[in-house]
């Protein structure tokens, strides 16, 4: 299953796409502004986005941008705008497509269609071939998947992006500090708390026992590592 963010300052427009993309199937998030549509991406794992452009707190705009620094997931910008500057923009700073309103309900769905087929046909688009492996533990950083002894492993983007660094160096420890920044891409400022929640809801998805991990150890006084097996 899919999952869908649909972000919209208009409550209405918000329900009624996501009525027809759940009856297609799809799993929806909703959103009523760009800072919204960031906090969900850092928790769940959005495979595409339908994105207004005129919002409040951060506009569509300002959040395309913002995501399109970690993530190359297909966006279709959406606005009650039809003047040629606002497609432009919209797709010179990373939309994938570009539908007005009013619209039809069936052009949005074959579009979230076209754009998600050929997603996962180009395989993620700009992400490069890698696969890491210790174990059982298996990430292929292309189709941005998670396998561990066959099974496959959902986890939020930063979660996959904490376990896909110690997995890439398996066997080496990171420090708090270092997973915080190398992750989030700013100065550690007392990450403890939010390394290790994120941490220890890893570890209930990829270990039988997290009491007893199996891949992701505690380093005492010093960090954490995934066990080169």
């Amino acid at each position: 299953m899919n999952n869908i963010l649909v972000c919209d300052d208009d409550s209405a427009i918000v329900d009624a796409i996501g009525i027809y993309l759940e009856n297609e199937g799809y799993k929806v998030y909703k959103a009523s502004n760009g800072l919204e549509a960031i906090e969900i991406m850092e928790e769940q794992a959005i495979q595409l986005i339908i994105m207004d452009i005129m919002m409040p707190k951060m506009d569509g705009i300002k959040a395309t941008m913002k995501i399109r620094k970690d993530s190359n997931i297909p966006l279709i910008m959406l606005s009650a705008k039809s003047e040629d500057y606002d497609k432009i923009l919209g797709l010179n700073i990373g939309a994938d497509d570009y539908i007005t309103k009013p619209f039809n309900p069936l052009e949005l769905i074959a579009r979230v269609k076209s754009q998600l087929r050929r997603y996962t046909a180009l395989g993620g688009l700009e992400t490069k071939t890698n696969v890491f492996q210790t174990g059982g533990l298996v990430i292929d950083d292309e189709s941005k998947t998670i396998t561990v002894d066959g099974e496959m492993i959902h986890l939020t983007p930063v979660q996959y992006k904490i376990l896909k660094l110690l997995t890439a160096n398996a066997g080496k420890v990171f420090s708090i500090e270092e997973i915080y920044e190398k992750v989030w891409k700013e100065t550690a400022f007392n990450p403890e708390n939010t390394v290790s929640v994120h941490i220890r809801k890893i570890r209930e998805k990829i270990e039988i026992n997290p009491k007893e991990p199996k891949y992701l150890k505690v380093v005492w006084g010093v960090g954490y590592k995934v066990e080169k097996i």
